[in-house]
């Protein structure tokens, strides 16, 4: 079974083609791990297999588990390794046949090799220009503009009892007015089984995370209020206990950093693209190879008319 599923995602890593290019190298620079002190002082890559005296090494096997599905990839490593071992011995069994059959001197590969360094240069330079363009500034004017877009919003930490009739409510109302435990009958009372569990709690949340008539009634209470008269929603009726008011912390950088920076490879990588076309001879054809039809010119505008002279 495991064979199986890395033999179709081997046939699969083979036959990526071009769809793997500028957008998925863009995504690398963020994604790739980043070389430390540590990996440079790791032991040197040692042989795991040899085929007919050509050895495969430690680096095929990551190298392969990199390229292979997620959910394949988040396998323990000693419970895939045999399979992917398998498949790289198999791989070098097939390439061998290959070269002796002098396939690699055919158009059809060499158009291949072609294609592929193609793809691996394209991943390269956009790699390069990502890490130059992406310095400490850059980083941090795109905080900066991150912070305004999501300035610190308010929140409200709050318990509810929820109940199908307003009558419900109402008496409920009446018995915490009398000393109550909010939690005691939140527990006892509650249709919301989650929040009943935690003596009605539902923690801190902002406005636009509850139903309207919730939110709206929640935030314009005070922290120690308990709600005066049932609150309607789509659920039932509600009675809520402001717990604590706050502004709720906007991240650091170190939180949204990975973030931040994939959005401005994607940026970097549109701007790249449009600097170099804007610098290059681009001639366009259909796919029969004939010219592409010419555009209609638009008609200009009419000239507007003199405006007539006023009637005094």
């Amino acid at each position: 079974m495991v064979n199986r599923v890395f033999r179709t995602a081997l046939l699969t890593v083979l036959s990526c083609g071009t769809a793997c290019g500028i957008a998925l190298a863009a995504q690398a620079q963020t994604t790739a791990p980043q070389t430390t002190a540590a990996a440079t002082s790791a032991p040197a890559d040692p042989v795991v297999a040899r085929v007919n005296g050509e050895a495969i090494h430690r680096s095929d096997v990551t190298r392969m588990v990199s390229q292979l599905p997620p959910q394949v990839q988040q396998m323990p490593i000693e419970m895939i390794y045999p399979a992917v071992l398998d498949q790289l011995v198999s791989g070098k069994l097939v390439a061998s046949a290959g070269y002796k059959d002098k396939l690699a001197d055919t158009p059809e590969v060499k158009d291949e090799i072609k294609r592929a360094e193609e793809r691996a240069v394209q991943r390269a330079y956009i790699q390069k220009e990502i890490k130059a363009r992406i310095t400490p500034k850059a980083l941090d004017d795109a905080y900066q503009a991150y912070l305004k877009q999501n300035p610190p919003q308010e929140e409200v930490k709050a318990a509810h009892i929820l109940v199908e009739k307003e009558d419900e409510a109402k008496a409920i109302i009446a018995e915490l007015k009398k000393g109550g435990d909010f939690a005691k009958l939140a527990k006892e009372k509650s249709k919301d089984p989650v929040a009943a569990q935690q003596g009605g709690d539902l923690g801190y949340f902002t406005k636009d995370a509850m139903v309207e008539p919730f939110a709206n009634a929640a935030f314009a209470m005070n922290k120690g209020d308990i709600s005066k008269e049932p609150v309607k929603t789509q659920f039932g009726y509600h009675v809520i206990k402001v717990e604590d008011k706050r502004t709720q912390p906007q991240p650091g950088l170190d939180e949204v950093k990975p973030q931040l920076e994939q959005t401005l490879s994607k940026d970097i990588v549109t701007a790249l693209v449009d600097e170099l076309r804007a610098k290059a001879t681009v001639e366009t054809f259909q796919m029969d190879g004939s010219p592409m039809p010419k555009e209609e010119p638009k008609p200009a505008d009419a000239a507007p008319k003199a405006e007539e002279p006023k009637k005094k």
